[in-house]
C-alpha cells in the first residue's frame, strides 16, 4: 500500500493542533494510521513519571477485556525494553511473546511494530500497530510513518506538560495570593485598641460568617474598605470573587452598563457581551463604595437584585440569577439625602440591616501611636530604609493633630517621613508642613533663627530622654555634654525628666 507521507503527516499534525490534548488527538491519529497501513489494531502507551505504571491514552481494535490486560502486563512484556533502547522494535510472532501472547489469540494478531515517543532524549512512550497473520505490509514504510507520528505526539505531549505546569503553578499562585489575603485581612491584623474600635472588631466579627448586608458608614479614610475587605475574607464566601466598586468613579451613564453588563449593540461601542459586576461576583461579595453617589435609576435596579435576587444586562432580555452578599460604605448622611430625595428610602432600609460605624481618627487618638509604628514598619520595608522609630515630640506632634483627613492622611504622613528621614528616628521636621505648623488652625506665627534652634534642642533632649528613660546622666553622656548644661536646658524649656521614667 502506498502512502503519501508528507500528506499524511501534515493532516496528523493539523488534528493534534486542533485536538483538546494527547488523548483525543492521538485517538484519532492512530485510527488514520491504522486504516492507511490496513493494521488490526494500534495503540498508544505513556509510562508513568515513576516509570514502571503504564497508560493506554489511545487504541484501536482492542476489545475492552483486551484493553486492560495489555495495560496491566505491557510493562512485564519485551515491548516494554523499547524505553531503554529509543528505538524500533518489531515483534514478528506475538503468540511467542509469553505476556502479549493474548493479542494473537482475542485480536488474531502476529505481527507487531513498535516506534519508542522520545522526548528532550527520554523515552516517554511508544506508538504501535499491529498486523494480522498473512499481512504482507513491509516492514521499513510502517517504522518510517510511526516515527513521523512518535514525533508528532512528542510535540503534543510537551505543550500538554507546559501547559499543565503552568496551569498548576497558576493555581499555586492564586491559592497562595488568597491566602496572604486571608492573613492580611485576619482580625487580629485589625490595629487599635480604643473603645470605638473594640466596638467595630465585635460587629465585624458577629456579621463576617453571615449572608446579611452590611452597610458601613464613616468619614473618608477612616478605612471601610479595609474592614469590607476583613468581612469577606473572613466569610464563608472567602473562596469567591471580592469585587470592589466605586460609585463615585462612574460617569452616570456606564454606572449601569458596570454594574449589570450589556449587550452588544446596546449602545455606541457596545460591540461585544460585557458581564456586570453583580454577575462577575455570583457566589462571593460584592462592595458597593460610596453607594449614596448612585443616580435613582440605577438605585432601584439595585434594590431589584437585592429583593429578587436577579436582573437583566443592559439591552438584554434574559433574566439572570444572582448569588451575591453585599456590603456597602458610605460617607453621605444618607437620611438627609433621603429628606432632599436623592436616595431612595426602601433601598436604605434594605441595606440598613447591618451598619458598622467607622470612628475618626480624631475620636479613637490613643490608637494613633499604634498606626504610626504600623506604618513605620510597612514603609521602612517597602522603600528599604533603616528607620526603627519615631521621636517624643514627633508623637506629641501626631497626637495634637486633628487629622482631618483621617487613618488615610496619618499613612501618608509616615510614609512622607519615612522618605525624607535621613537617620534611623523620624523627628517631628520630616513630618508634613500641616503637622509641623499651626497654619491649619490660623493660629500661626514667626519663627526665627533662634526660636527654630531652641525647638530642635528642645526635640533633641526629650527624644535623649527618652531612650535613657530619664536619666539626665546618661542623657549628658549620649549628647557629649555635662549634667549641668543639661540641666540647665532642662528647666530652660520646661521638659519633665519623670515624664520619661514610666
Amino acid at each position: 500500500m502506498r502512502i503519501d507521507h508528507l500528506d499524511f503527516v501534515a493532516k496528523a499534525a493539523s488534528t493534534l493542533t486542533e485536538s483538546d490534548g494527547i488523548r483525543s488527538g492521538s485517538s484519532i491519529v492512530l485510527e488514520h494510521v491504522s486504516r492507511a497501513l490496513g493494521a488490526q489494531i494500534g495503540f498508544t502507551a505513556l509510562r508513568g513519571r515513576e516509570g514502571d505504571l503504564a497508560e493506554i491514552v489511545s487504541s484501536r481494535g482492542l476489545g475492552a477485556a483486551d484493553f486492560r490486560r495489555l495495560e496491566e502486563r505491557i510493562v512485564k512484556s519485551s515491548l516494554w525494553r523499547i524505553l531503554g533502547m529509543s528505538s524500533p522494535l518489531v515483534i514478528d510472532d506475538l503468540a511467542m511473546e509469553p505476556v502479549l501472547s493474548f493479542m494473537a489469540y482475542g485480536a488474531a494478531v502476529r505481527k507487531l511494530t513498535a516506534v519508542p515517543i522520545v522526548l528532550h532524549n527520554e523515552t516517554v512512550g511508544l506508538v504501535a500497530v499491529g498486523f494480522a497473520i498473512g499481512s504482507t505490509v513491509a516492514e521499513e514504510p510502517v517504522i518510517k510513518l510511526l516515527k513521523a507520528i512518535s514525533a508528532l505526539l512528542a510535540q503534543t505531549i510537551r505543550v500538554e506538560r507546559v501547559v499543565s505546569e503552568e496551569g498548576q503553578k497558576l493555581i499555586e499562585e492564586v491559592t497562595y495570593l488568597k491566602q496572604e489575603l486571608r492573613e492580611k485581612y485576619d482580625f487580629g491584623h485589625l490595629i487599635g485598641n480604643s473603645s470605638p474600635m473594640r466596638q467595630v472588631y465585635d460587629q465585624v466579627t458577629q456579621v463576617a460568617k453571615l449572608n446579611a448586608p452590611v452597610l458601613l458608614r464613616g468619614e473618608r479614610g477612616t478605612g471601610k474598605e479595609w474592614i469590607a475587605n476583613a468581612i469577606h475574607y473572613n466569610s464563608l464566601r472567602s473562596k469567591r470573587p471580592f469585587i470592589k466598586v466605586n460609585c463615585a468613579a462612574l460617569p452616570e451613564s456606564l454606572v449601569e452598563s458596570e454594574l449589570f453588563g450589556h449587550e452588544p449593540g446596546v449602545f455606541a461601542g457596545a460591540s461585544q457581551r460585557k458581564k456586570g459586576r453583580f454577575e462577575l461576583a455570583d457566589g462571593g461579595t460584592l462592595f458597593l463604595d460610596e453607594i449614596g453617589d448612585l443616580p435613582n435609576r440605577t438605585q432601584a435596579k439595585v434594590l431589584r437584585v437585592i429583593q429578587e435576587r436577579e436582573f437583566e444586562r443592559l439591552g438584554g432580555s434574559e433574566t439572570i440569577r444572582s448569588n451575591v452578599r453585599l456590603i456597602t460604605a458610605t460617607n453621605r448622611d444618607l437620611e438627609g439625602d433621603i429628606v432632599t430625595g436623592a436616595f431612595r428610602d426602601d433601598l436604605f432600609y434594605r441595606l440598613n440591616v447591618f451598619t458598622i460605624f467607622l470612628p475618626p481618627l480624631r475620636e479613637r487618638k490613643s490608637d494613633i501611636l499604634l498606626l504610626a509604628e504600623h506604618f513605620l514598619s510597612k514603609y521602612e520595608r517597602q522603600h528599604k530604609k533603616a528607620v526603627k522609630r519615631i521621636s517624643t515630640p514627633a508623637i506629641d506632634m501626631l497626637t495634637a493633630y486633628h487629622f482631618p483627613g483621617n487613618v488615610r492622611e496619618l499613612e501618608n504622613a509616615i510614609e512622607r517621613a519615612v522618605i525624607v528621614c535621613d537617620s534611623n528616628v523620624i523627628h517631628g521636621h520630616h513630618l508634613p508642613p500641616t503637622l509641623q505648623t499651626a497654619e491649619v488652625s490660623g493660629t500661626e506665627t514667626r519663627m526665627t533663627l533662634a526660636s527654630a534652634v531652641e525647638a530642635f534642642e528642645g526635640d533633641l533632649i526629650q527624644d535623649t530622654l527618652k531612650s535613657t528613660r530619664g536619666n539626665i546622666a546618661k542623657a549628658a553622656i549620649m549628647l557629649d555634654s555635662t549634667e549641668r548644661i543639661l540641666g540647665y536646658k532642662i528647666r530652660k524649656y520646661r521638659i519633665d525628666p519623670k515624664r520619661f521614667r514610666r
